[in-house]
């Protein structure tokens, strides 16, 4: 049976934290064929140009370059929409939000504190903001923001979400558990919080519900290489080393920079 070692590897590994950095729980941007399209772009083109005085029509346009992974025309429109509209806090956040994915951590914070300072109960902006402390290496900051979102009573699962992946990458799991169900309540579409919520439970070696968890989270989304990697671990907790090794070698097939997926493979042989 898989022990402590292997949990410890895991974390090691940094997959505690893999899960809310790269979609769209973790307040990241997520690449959308249709609203990112030519055609959609070309359309709130056409709204700007009628509408070339308003910071609304740049804005959703910025969102939608965003959404095509076109940052630097993102940028300029939500720049734009800011220059005529200086009190436009969402606009601020929208743009940190496209820092942050081009790795500009303190532009991006930045922009989250301007639109805090325009409306201190932009619950969405202290969730932002804390992702970027967060990955910046500032838990405490982190912790800080996501519970006053909480605190103003935010519905926005990434909050909890988040906020849990702190609890669990100090260790504090049960407290853990319940963020990531509470975000799971909030939003049971998203497969991150399950398979966050199966990390905590391989670390408290539940075995049983942490395989349930990484098959709900593989039932979202058959391609999340690190829910692969939770089932591996959990079957090989469980004994059943032939399964484990399966879901270890299909991780690494989806992602061949995660070495726990390859040791895994490897371990159980």
């Amino acid at each position: 049976m898989a022990g402590a070692r292997t949990i410890a590897l895991f974390f090691a590994c940094g997959l505690a934290l893999s899960a809310c950095t790269t979609s769209g729980i973790g307040n990241a941007i997520d690449i959308d064929p249709a609203q990112g399209s030519e055609a959609n772009i070309a359309s709130l083109s056409a709204v700007v140009d009628r509408n070339p005085n308003s910071p609304e029509a740049y804005n959703v346009r910025g969102t939608a370059y965003g959404r095509a992974g076109r940052y630097r025309e993102a940028l300029a429109d939500f720049s734009r929409a800011i220059e005529l509209n200086t009190r436009f806090y969402q606009a601020y956040a929208n743009r940190a939000l496209v820092y942050r994915q081009t790795g500009d951590s303190r532009a991006a914070i930045e922009d989250y504190s301007r639109a805090l300072k325009i409306n201190p109960q932009y619950d969405i902006a202290y969730i932002g903001r804390g992702n970027v402390y967060r990955t910046t290496g500032n838990p405490r900051q982190a912790l800080r923001d996501y519970e006053r979102a909480i605190q103003l009573g935010s519905t926005n699962p990434r909050a909890y979400h988040s906020r849990g992946l702190i609890y669990q990458a100090d260790g504090q799991h049960q407290r853990a558990i319940e963020d990531f169900t509470t975000a799971i309540s909030l939003d049971a579409s998203a497969p991150e919080p399950y398979n966050s919520r199966g990390v905590s439970y391989l670390a408290i070696n539940d075995s049983f519900n942490a395989l349930e968890d990484a098959n709900r989270a593989l039932r979202i989304k058959e391609n999340y290489a690190e829910a692969w990697v939770t089932q591996g671990l959990a079957l090989e907790m469980k004994g059943d080393k032939a399964q484990a090794r399966k879901a270890f070698r299909r991780a690494y097939q989806l992602d061949d920079s995660l070495t726990v997926a390859r040791d895994g493979a490897n371990r159980t042989r």
